[in-house]
């Protein structure tokens, strides 16, 4: 497995859809991370390996995906992405938490450990 690219109507079928719910109910399987990101940004060019990694040693608990701000404007804006890399960590039940900023490997692994896997 690895990271899966997000689009908007992705977002709407496999996440959240926002157009028909106005309270967050997230609608995946497992935990998810998005990563929002742009091709030119050199913090998203490190973090992808990274995430390719974890998308791996994770897969069966939790859906890595990504989402291209500069083609999916609309989600970007919908979650007030202002500095890429954003990351949005998703619990199964509970709100999701959004973080700016590139981690490293072991940085994602604790913020998984205590926003994904501790609820």
């Amino acid at each position: 497995m690895s990271t899966m690219k997000l689009t908007l109507n992705d977002f709407k079928e496999n996440i959240f859809d926002y157009i028909q719910e106005k309270e967050w109910n997230y609608k995946g399987e497992k935990p998810a991370i998005i990563d929002f990101y742009a091709d030119w940004c050199g913090p998203c060019k490190m973090v992808a390996p990274i995430l390719e990694e974890l998308s791996n040693e994770y897969k069966d608990k939790v859906d890595i995906y990504k989402v291209d701000t500069e083609k999916e404007q609309e989600l970007s804006a919908m979650f007030r992405v202002r500095n890429i890399p954003s990351l949005l960590f998703i619990p199964k039940e509970g709100q999701p938490k959004m973080l700016a900023g590139a981690l490293d490997k072991q940085g994602f692994i604790d913020v998984m450990n205590q926003e994904l896997f501790s609820k």
